[in-house]
Order: C-alpha cells, then sequence, then structure tokens
C-alpha cells in the first residue's frame, strides 16, 4: 500500500516544477519522505510570525489562499492552486513567515521535509534557480524575480541541438582579426596598397598616432576614390579613407556585434580597447568573416531582399524569415536582437518594394517624380515589436507641392502606397481590418495635412481622437526622406507642449486596461464570443504596458526611442528612484512578445488568445509574475498625472 501512495506522489509531482527537474531515482527519495496533510476549509496552514516548519508545502487538491492582515483586514495576496509550492521562503531564510496560509476550500497538501531537499538545492541548479526566481507562491517581492526569471528560462528552455543553422544563441567571443594591418595618417596610398598585398587582406585601417582609428581603406574605396578619380599613388591615404568608422566594445557580445552590422549595413565593425573611435585599435570584423561563420543567416536573406525584383521571391524569403524567428524562440535568443532582426527584415521588404514602385510609376509623373516622402511604420510595426506577420498599421508622408501639382502628387503618392501594400500582402502580412495603412487615402497625405491630424488629436482628445493616438504616435520612418518624420516628430511635440492636458487625457486612456489578475490572482479570460475563456494577451498585458510607456517617454520629450521595453530602459535612467520598477516592466513586455509569437506559431494566428490550461505551471507563474508591474506602473500615471482628479 505505502508503494501505491509514494508512485502516485511521484506521477502527480513529476508533472511540476521543480520536482519535473529531478531525475526519477530523485524524485522517488523525496517521494518517499513526504507527508499528506488534510486541510478544512479556512483552516490555518500557518500564520504570520510563527517560525518557519522543517517542510514546504505543495498543493494536490483544493485551494490555498496566502493573505497578509493590512490595516486590521486579511487581504489575500497569493492563490494557489494544484501544483503550486510555498512556504519556502521562510523556511530558506529560517525566518518566520511574513504570510497566513489558510484552506480556501477542502485540501489536500504534500509536506515535503526540508532535509531531503537540501541536498537537491546544492547539487541541482535548475532548481535552486526555479526558488531563487520567485516562482514558489508567497514569495511577495514577486517584482525582483523577473530578470531572475529570464535566468530560468533560459537554462529549462535551452535546447541543445543548436546546429549552426542560423546565429548560435551560444555564442558570446567574437573571432576577430589581429593584429590589425595599419598604416598611420599620412601615409601614400602606395605604401599603404602594398601592405595590403603583402598581408593579403581586402583592408587596411588608417590610425593617428595613439594608434586611434580615424578610417579604413577597402578596396573598393581604391576602385571609386584613386584610380577613377585618376589620382595619383603618393595620395596620402586619408583623402580616400572611409570615415568615420564605426566602433565597438571587445565586450559586446556576438548577437549585439550582428545586429549592428545587419542594421547599419557595416562592412567592417572596428573593437577598441573602450568601444570608442577615442580608444586604441585592437581588431576588426567584417560582414564575410559573419556570413562565414552563420552560413544561413538573416545578413544572407536580407541582401537576397534587397537584390530581389520579384514579388513571388520576396515572399518566398520572408517564409524563410517564419523558420529564423521559431527558432530564435526556441533557442531563447534575446527578444531586442530577435525584433531587431525581423523589424529589419521587414523593412527591407517596404524599402525594396518603394524602389520597385518608384521604377514602374516615375516616368507617368515627371512633374513629380523627385517628390519626396516618408513610408511610416504605425503601431506595433512602428515600435518595432512585430514579430508575426500580424495586421499591417502603417502610412505615407510626402512633402507639400504648389496647388497645381496637388493632384499629380496625391495620384502618384497613391500609386507607390499601393504597390508597397501590394508587396506585403504577397508576404504573408495581414490587412489592417481598420484600413489604418497607406493604401487608404486618408493615410496617405502630404505633411501638412499630417500636421493638422496631430494637433486635432492633441487639441481634441475625445475617445476616436485618443483610439488614433496610440495607433499613431509611434511612428517610425521606415523608408523614403528621414526628415519629413522628424519634422512630423517636432509638430508633435510642440502641440503637446502647448497643450500639456494632452497627456492627462492620455494616462486616463492607458488605464482602459487594469492588471490582468482577477479574483484570488486568476486570469482575466474573456466571457463571451468566439474567444470565450481564453486570455487575450495583447488588450490584458501588452496594451497597458505599452500605452504607459508611450505616455510616460511623451512626457519626458524623448524622440527616436519607440519600442516599448527600450522606453521603459530609457525611463529607467531618466528616474532612478523608479529604475527598479521600469526594468521590470520592460522585461514583463519581453516576456509576453516572446509567450505571444510562441502560441501563435503553434497554432497558426496572430498568437493574441491564449487558453491558460495549455499552458505549463512554469508558463503560468511566469505570466503571473510577468503581471505585477503593470499594476504598479498604472499607479504612477493616476499619481502622476493626477487622474483621482481629472474629469470623467
Amino acid at each position: 500500500m505505502a508503494n501505491v501512495i509514494v508512485n502516485r506522489i511521484i506521477d502527480f509531482l513529476k508533472k511540476y516544477p521543480p520536482f519535473s527537474f529531478l531525475s526519477s531515482e530523485l524524485l522517488s527519495q523525496v517521494a518517499a519522505e513526504v507527508d499528506l496533510i488534510y486541510f478544512e476549509k479556512e483552516e490555518f496552514l500557518f500564520q504570520k510570525g510563527e517560525p518557519a516548519k522543517s517542510y514546504f508545502f505543495v498543493v494536490k487538491e483544493g485551494a490555498i489562499k496566502l493573505t497578509d492582515d493590512v490595516s486590521g483586514k486579511e487581504e489575500t495576496v497569493e492563490f494557489c492552486d494544484e501544483g503550486d509550492v510555498f512556504g519556502v521562503l521562510a523556511l530558506l531564510g529560517k525566518r518566520p513567515y511574513i504570510l497566513n496560509a489558510r484552506a480556501n476550500e477542502p485540501s489536500l497538501i504534500i509536506a515535503v521535509p526540508v532535509g531531503i531537499f537540501e541536498k537537491i538545492l546544492n547539487e541541482n541548479s535548475q532548481v535552486s534557480l526555479y526558488f531563487a526566481s520567485g516562482f514558489a507562491s508567497g514569495q511577495v517581492v514577486v517584482r525582483s524575480g523577473l530578470s531572475q526569471s529570464q535566468k530560468v528560462r533560459n537554462l529549462l528552455g535551452r535546447k541543445s541541438d543548436e546546429n549552426g543553422l542560423m546565429l548560435l544563441s551560444g555564442q558570446r567571443t567574437l573571432q576577430y582579426s589581429h593584429p590589425v594591418v595599419q598604416c598611420p595618417v599620412g601615409t601614400s596610398v602606395f605604401t599603404a596598397v602594398t601592405k595590403m598585398s603583402k598581408a593579403s587582406v581586402g583592408s587596411i585601417m588608417v590610425v593617428d598616432q595613439n594608434l586611434h582609428p580615424k578610417g579604413i581603406i577597402t578596396d573598393k574605396d581604391l576602385r571609386n576614390r584613386l584610380i577613377a578619380k585618376g589620382l595619383p599613388y603618393d595620395t596620402p591615404v586619408e583623402k580616400i579613407m572611409s570615415h568615420p568608422v564605426v566602433t565597438a566594445s571587445k565586450e559586446l557580445e556576438f548577437s549585439q556585434v550582428y545586429l549592428t552590422m545587419v542594421k547599419h549595413r557595416l562592412h567592417h565593425l572596428v573593437f577598441t580597447e573602450d568601444g570608442s573611435p577615442d580608444s586604441p585599435l585592437l581588431g576588426i570584423i567584417s560582414d564575410h568573416d559573419i556570413l562565414l561563420s552563420q552560413g544561413n543567416s538573416p545578413a544572407v536573406l536580407i541582401k537576397a531582399l534587397q537584390e530581389s525584383e520579384d514579388i513571388h521571391e520576396m515572399a518566398k524569403l520572408r517564409n524563410q524569415a517564419e523558420g529564423m524567428l521559431k527558432y530564435y524562440l526556441d533557442n531563447e535568443l534575446a527578444i531586442d536582437f530577435i525584433a531587431g532582426i525581423l523589424t529589419e527584415i521587414n523593412d527591407t521588404i517596404i524599402r525594396r518594394a518603394i524602389v520597385l514602385a518608384l521604377t514602374k510609376h516615375q516616368p507617368s509623373f515627371p512633374e513629380v517624380q523627385d517628390l519626396e516622402f516618408c513610408f511610416l511604420g504605425l503601431g506595433s510595426e512602428g515600435r518595432g515589436e512585430q514579430l508575426l506577420r500580424t495586421d499591417l498599421d502603417n502610412a505615407l508622408v510626402y512633402q507639400d507641392v504648389p496647388d497645381k501639382l496637388e493632384e499629380k502628387a496625391q495620384n502618384f503618392m497613391h500609386l507607390i502606397s499601393r504597390d508597397v501594400m501590394e508587396v506585403l500582402f504577397a508576404c504573408g502580412f495581414h490587412s489592417c481590418p481598420a484600413e489604418m495603412m497607406a493604401n487608404n487615402p486618408r493615410w496617405c497625405q502630404p505633411l501638412s495635412q499630417w500636421k493638422r491630424y496631430f494637433s486635432e488629436w492633441i487639441r481634441e482628445p475625445d475617445p476616436q481622437s485618443l483610439m488614433m493616438g496610440t495607433i499613431f504616435f509611434d511612428f517610425r520612418a521606415v523608408g523614403g526622406k528621414q526628415a519629413l518624420a522628424d519634422a512630423l516628430t517636432q509638430h508633435v511635440y510642440e502641440e503637446i507642449h502647448q497643450e500639456k492636458v494632452f497627456l492627462n487625457f492620455f494616462a486616463k486612456n492607458a488605464l482602459l486596461n487594469p492588471p490582468p489578475l482577477g479574483f484570488f490572482r486568476n486570469f482575466m479570460v474573456e466571457k463571451s464570443g468566439k474567444h470565450a475563456e481564453k486570455f487575450d494577451i495583447k488588450l490584458r498585458a501588452m496594451m497597458p504596458l505599452a500605452d504607459a510607456a508611450r505616455v510616460l517617454i511623451l512626457s519626458h520629450q524623448v524622440v527616436g526611442i519607440n519600442n516599448t521595453f527600450k522606453r521603459y530602459e530609457r525611463l529607467a535612467e531618466l528616474e532612478p528612484n523608479q529604475a527598479s520598477l521600469f526594468r521590470d516592466a520592460g522585461k514583463a513586455y519581453e516576456i509576453f512578445m516572446r509567450i505571444r509569437a510562441l502560441e501563435g506559431l503553434a497554432t497558426e494566428s496572430s498568437g493574441r488568445f491564449i487558453q491558460p490550461d495549455s499552458l505549463g505551471k512554469l508558463q503560468r507563474q511566469l505570466l503571473k509574475n510577468a503581471f505585477f508591474p503593470i499594476e504598479e506602473i498604472q499607479k504612477i500615471l493616476k499619481v502622476r498625472f493626477q487622474l483621482d482628479y481629472f474629469g470623467n
């Protein structure tokens, strides 16, 4: 009979972390030592202030509420259901309990003696990290677990079959060339070329007397700036070198180096002692080195997109990027890296589509063929957060023209917008149901009209204007003339400066979606419709954080940071007293992005609606931990923008 009970306990525990991390042998040892204890409804397991017992608890059947005494009232802090672990903090810290634990219904509890677990804690890094990260219920300072949560996710989610298909997530060291072929400023091109030839290299660094990098000469520079211009071989190297060079620190991780080179189309990245150009040269890495090390990489895919003339080929290449996304998510690469790569791929498609559209339509519009315009990404696309090919939000702004050319300019821009959107649709992106896209004439307008739109939304912040603001205020220049987007940004900040009360309305609008945990910390799910009983991760978790970050960054008049987690990084710098909370909010948002992308890939959907029961215990706990910054951030908005006293 005893063996039957032990086997049942083993079958139960192995489904839940941290027991799921144990070998069969260790799990059998633990199961043989535990006790089963029954508690009636409202019966206390322990009370605040009591010394820690010599075991911690796992809910086998029923439910336990963890409460705190606040102003003479008992308030629920956390709710533990089947498989939840609690009572750990006091035990490990050898101090009294800081919460009450009582049965919310008749409950059967597994009591695990700490003696049997101490050896496991010391030897099993997965188990110790699980507890260190605040996953065990009742660890009140839940927010502090978010950075540790990422370590746990990396540790538990890491695949062992990394095969060099794309960017290896484990790669940390940089194989840059050292020593670098170099010459001082003032050297003749002849001497420099002789050095390049002897070393069999295609580039040479130009340095000053302190060995600080001043420029680089490549074979291309020799062709275009010396030979093509008929300059003599005794020309000083500084006359034909490419400068300034982009420098980086040797401490930079491989993924950061890689993303920098892909994003800025760099052929060479120079490493210096402190990462700045005013520091001695250490080494250099070329895009060729990167490609040789990575094989089928995003840089190869982006290059193919840049050169593609065929819409079907572009669609095929974008499909390849979906496989890349899945590989990156499976191998737990940082979300900012994944988002950076996918954004660059999407942007490349748009820029290439613009080139193809201009080539096609410019001959028909000679009077306005050189018209300056800028294609804007909006919403998640504007924030650089669109991992999946979900709905598109975008727009087009073009320079104002004389009245007599207005109709021609409008027709020309509409054709460009239409063709760009057709390429995006062919590449698997979805049409925006509200038609907030550049092929809608309303959102393809000259700069003056765009300024009027934003002025109206800011000066008359009714619900419709505020909804427009949440979409359009995250605009980002994707292709075309950046100066037009900059002019619009300047106009927006000038208007907000004049109409400061707009931010109060915008902050109030950001509170429309409350924290996503309901009674007893259960997920708030949709009550009706085709998504009934599913959790809306976009509405309930992502939008509250994105909306709050937008309001706060606007209030600081910070320009050029659209990405939500990067906004929180910047806010942490701007407000040191709230730095911990802002960093946690950024980490939480990254967790939501990852879970949504994984859900979308698994179900071939937008990933927006998640069935909570389909999540593993660790995923549910990870999500719950990530919810906590939402409530704290919303409290800041309420106080800062005086929303309790602000009009209904």
